[in-house]
């Protein structure tokens, strides 16, 4: 396409852009309008999609990463014939395709969900990562990023991984129209300002008026044929440009323009342009070896071992299983124990260094590519990746995401290092699995199961060692409990997981010794929770006693107690958990004052006991 045409390609993305949010009374408009020269010139000139195959192996691959501009992005998919000017008027509205921030539960087309800012890039750097160290395909990754989102720490995150990476199959194209939501953003217009940081993490930077075409197509012709480093264009644009009674204005991010017909006749009104995006290139999809024969490491029942340790192992050899497994870890693998997965495929390992945002990220990115990502960190940094496991379940997302080191139990590192937040934090998650296993079998096949569930799974494993309950030929259902103590003549329930499992039977055999018969249910199952387990157990016992490493709010006594709010009457409950904020003691001391160990489970179900409730 000439440049002439190239200019009313960007007109007439501005102009859709504008009509969408008139029909819909709402969206950006003028965060599309600036990036609409842009966008044309790459659909126009370089990008390469086959739209009726978007699975296809040479696909490049676009993200829009300042999703609020989705207006441009839609227009941009009529342009390209993907959709048409009726479905276009049916922006943000109810049953729409086209959602006010684009998903990929909605269009095919779109990679990641965006709209959190500072998503894009990390996720692309994931998309990037796959196409040079597994799919090892010719695609580009490209990501539209607004200037006001590189405040986000996560950007520079993934900019230093991709710099390390020298992902050379990566661009980050930088709208900066400086304006952000509420007035101009921190650099303005000094893209100088920009390319030192980019260049500082061992990008090549170009710097470009993003509304000259030429300009444009010059910029992306040198960032494809750059090597040995991903490529930041920065792009001098004007916010609402084109229309003089918004260009370049504060008080507008957000809202439709205030005179659509105006707006569209100065913009030279209606067009109906396409445009052909490149063939991509013929490429194979990659056939990961899947022998189906999966040996799982097995143990001896008595001995003490570790869930980390039955992770690592049992992840290195589903990985041996299946060629599709791919872990990740944020530089601590050697005490998650993901490092038995490096060590046997280093070719499927990708170390994420202490950058947990970046770690999640590259997880969802490998996922959009057919890989089933196992990405793992101490249970307590986990949270700084929350709003990256909140948007890959608003994506649709499938990852699996490993937390070591849960609990008051990990004993003297103390608090910070503790995650006793990790059950409430995942079970909030749309669509989530939330898995708390107690032992090296239980261990080792949820981590198998994993692989085959959808959405957000999330495995809770522990630093000290425990004894082997189960058999290796035990089966563990996503969804179910176990039984670990049971008799007609139960005075009440204990459901335990994890580590208190094993405190929970202690105390079982304590109470037995002195008389009182309990029953004991291991839910390792914490999301979905086995709630024809529970209520049985309420009806037999009368009483449940919940003890969980973990604080109260949102862990495993919350998971009970939603098993019994359908209508039917609620059994007593009472609920021991970390209450206090811990110091640093040994793992015994540490579950004591928690008041969760063996003595205090005895000591609170003699008490239940003996009160006039039960029976």
């Amino acid at each position: 396409m000439d440049s002439p045409r190239l200019v009313e390609l960007g007109q007439q993305l501005r102009v859709d852009s504008v009509r969408a949010a008139a029909a819909a009374g709402s969206g950006h408009p003028t965060s599309s309008m600036s990036a609409a020269d842009l966008l044309a010139v790459l659909f126009a000139r370089r990008f390469r999609y086959d739209f009726e195959r978007p699975a296809h192996p040479g696909n490049d691959r676009f993200v829009l990463s300042k999703g609020h501009a989705s207006p441009l992005l839609y227009a941009a998919y009529k342009a390209a014939g993907a959709i048409d000017d009726e479905e276009l008027l049916t922006y943000r509205m109810l049953g729409s395709r086209l959602e006010g921030h684009p998903t990929p539960r909605r269009l095919p087309w779109v990679e990641t969900a965006t709209g959190s800012l500072g998503q894009g890039l990390p996720v692309g750097v994931g998309i990037a990562l796959s196409g040079k160290r597994l799919d090892r395909a010719g695609y580009r990754v490209w990501v539209l990023c607004g200037d006001s989102e590189l405040a986000e720490g996560s950007v520079w995150e993934a900019a230093e991984h991709a710099g390390y990476e020298e992902l050379d199959n990566l661009t980050v194209i930088v709208d900066v129209n400086r304006l952000g939501q509420r007035g101009p953003t921190r650099h303005g217009h000094d893209l100088d300002a920009y390319a030192r940081r980019f260049r500082a993490f061992g990008w090549h930077t170009v710097e470009v008026d993003g509304h000259d075409v030429e300009d444009i197509g010059r910029a992306y012709g040198e960032a494809v044929s750059t090597a040995g480093q991903p490529t930041a264009i920065l792009a001098r644009t004007l916010k609402g440009k084109g229309v003089q009674d918004v260009q370049d204005r504060e008080g507008l991010h957000g809202k439709p323009l205030p005179d659509a017909d105006e707006a569209i006749a100065e913009l030279g009104g209606q067009r109906d342009l396409r445009v052909r995006v490149q063939e991509p290139p013929a490429a194979r999809a990659p056939h990961p070896v899947r022998s189906g024969d999966l040996r799982l490491p097995r143990w001896e029942t008595g001995d003490e071992v570790a869930t980390r340790d039955a992770y690592g192992k049992a992840l290195a050899a589903l990985g041996t299983a299946r060629g599709d497994v791919v872990a990740l870890d944020g530089e601590v693998s050697d005490s998650t124990r993901a490092e038995f997965f490096a060590k046997e495929h280093p070719d499927r390992f990708f170390e994420c260094y202490i950058a947990e945002q970046q770690l999640v990220a590259s997880a969802v990115g490998l996922a959009t590519r057919g890989w089933v990502p196992y990405a793992s960190s101490f249970a307590a940094f986990l949270t700084r990746a929350h709003d990256f496991v909140r948007m890959a379940a608003v994506g649709g997302a499938g990852i699996n995401v490993v937390g070591s080191h849960a609990g008051v139990a990990i004993g003297e590192d103390g608090p910070s290092q503790m995650g006793v937040e990790d059950l409430a934090m995942f079970r909030a998650v749309h669509g989530s699995t939330v898995l708390y296993p107690c032992d090296a079998h239980q261990t080792a096949a949820l981590v198998a199961a994993m692989a085959d569930l959808d959405g957000i799974r999330y495995l809770r494993t522990s630093r000290g060692k425990t004894p082997v309950l189960y058999g290796p030929d035990e089966e563990f259902p996503v969804g179910g409990s176990k039984v670990l103590r049971s008799s007609a003549d139960d005075r009440l329930t204990v459901v335990a997981a994890g580590v208190t499992v094993h405190e929970a039977l202690k105390a079982a055999d304590a109470l037995a010794a002195d008389g009182v018969p309990v029953r004991v249910i291991d839910l390792y199952s914490v999301k979905p929770v086995d709630r024809e387990t529970l209520r049985t157990a309420a009806g037999q016992t009368g009483c449940l006693l919940t003890v969980e490493d973990h604080h109260p709010e949102g862990g495993l006594g919350d998971a009970v107690v939603e098993a019994f709010l359908d209508g039917r009457p609620t059994p007593r409950l009472v609920r021991l958990a970390v209450r206090d904020m811990p110091g640093s003691a040994t793992p015994a001391e540490q579950l004591r004052t928690a008041g969760i160990d063996a003595e205090s489970i005895a000591a609170a179900a003699q008490l239940l006991v003996e009160s006039a409730v039960l029976r």
